[in-house]
C-alpha cells in the first residue's frame, strides 16, 4: 500500500503538471496517465501473483498446480483492486481503457495457459517462469493484440539487463540516466512526455520501480554469486532502482 500511495502522490503531480498546459491539452495528458497507471498497476498486480505462487510453480511433488489462466487473471485483478482501491473496470472507463485492460487481461490469462505443461510438470524444481519472464511474454501478447494503439514493457537501467529483449531504447535510457538516477530529483516520479516512436505522435510514460527485499534473492549480495535463474547477481540494496515500465499510447 505505501508503494501504491507514493505512486499515486507522483501520479498527482503529473497531472498538476498538467494543469498548466491549454484545458483540451491538459485533460488529453490527465487522461493518458490514467490509462498508463492501469495498465503498469495490472501488470505490477500480475507479477505479485506469479511471484506469491513461485514455490508451488517449482514444487517437484506436486503435479497438477490447479493453477490456470482463468485462477490466475482472476486473483491479479482482485489484488490490484486491493492495491489501487478500486476496481479494475468500471461503466465510467473510456472504451479505449477497457480494450487495452481486456487486451492485457487475455495476454496473461494465455501466457499462463501456455505454461501448464511446465508448470506442472512433476519432479523438476526450478521451472524458470519467473515474474520477469512471465511479464515479457504478456507484454509481447499485449503488442499482438493492440500494438498499433499501445505498448508495454518492462525494462531497467542497461547494466541491469538480463535479457537483450528488454534493453531499454533510447529514450528509455535517456529518461532513466538523466531522471530516475539523478539523486537531485525526488525518487518514484513518473516521467511523462509527447514524442513519436516508429514514426508515429505518442505519449510515452517510465515508471521507475525499485528493488524490495524479495528481489534480492536474486539481485542482491554477494554480487556476481550465481542465483537461482543462472544469473549473476547485481548486488543490489532494497530500494535501489532496479528496472522501469514503459508505457505507449499512440495518438
Amino acid at each position: 500500500m505505501e508503494a501504491f500511495a507514493a505512486f499515486a502522490r507522483t501520479t498527482f503531480l503529473a497531472l498538476l503538471a498538467g494543469c498548466m498546459l491549454l484545458p483540451a491539452a491538459a485533460a488529453e495528458q490527465a487522461a493518458d496517465v490514467e490509462t498508463g497507471t492501469r495498465l503498469a498497476e495490472l501488470l505490477r498486480a500480475a507479477r505479485s501473483v506469479l511471484s506469491n505462487y513461485q514455490s508451488l510453480i517449482n514444487d517437484p511433488s506436486i503435479g497438477d498446480k490447479q493453477l490456470d489462466g482463468e485462477r490466475f487473471t482472476t486473483e491479479a485483478i482482485a489484488l490490484y483492486a486491493k492495491r489501487t482501491g478500486g476496481p479494475l473496470m468500471t461503466d465510467a472507463l473510456a472504451e479505449r481503457d477497457r480494450k487495452l485492460l481486456e487486451a492485457q487481461i487475455d495476454a496473461m490469462r494465455e501466457v499462463v495457459d501456455e505454461q501448464q505443461a511446465d508448470i506442472n510438470r512433476p519432479g523438476i524444481g526450478f521451472k524458470g517462469f519467473v515474474p520477469a519472464v512471465f511479464a515479457r511474454l504478456m507484454n509481447e501478447k499485449f503488442a499482438t493484440k493492440v500494438g498499433a494503439e499501445a505498448l508495454v514493457r518492462v525494462t531497467a537501467p542497461e547494466a541491469l539487463v538480463r535479457n537483450r529483449k528488454s534493453l531499454p531504447d533510447d529514450w528509455e535510457s535517456g529518461v532513466i540516466e538523466n531522471v530516475f538516477l539523478d539523486p537531485e530529483r525526488p525518487k518514484g516520479e513518473i516521467y511523462t512526455e509527447m514524442t513519436t516512436v516508429n514514426d508515429r505522435p505518442a505519449f510515452r510514460m517510465l515508471l521507475p520501480e525499485y528493488y524490495t527485499e524479495s528481489c534480492l534473492t536474486c539481485h542482491g549480495s554477494p554480487k556476481g554469486e550465481i542465483d537461482v535463474t543462472g544469473y549473476p547477481k547485481e548486488g543490489g540494496k532494497a530500494g535501489d532502482l532496479g528496472g522501469a515500465i514503459s508505457i505507449v499510447l499512440f495518438k
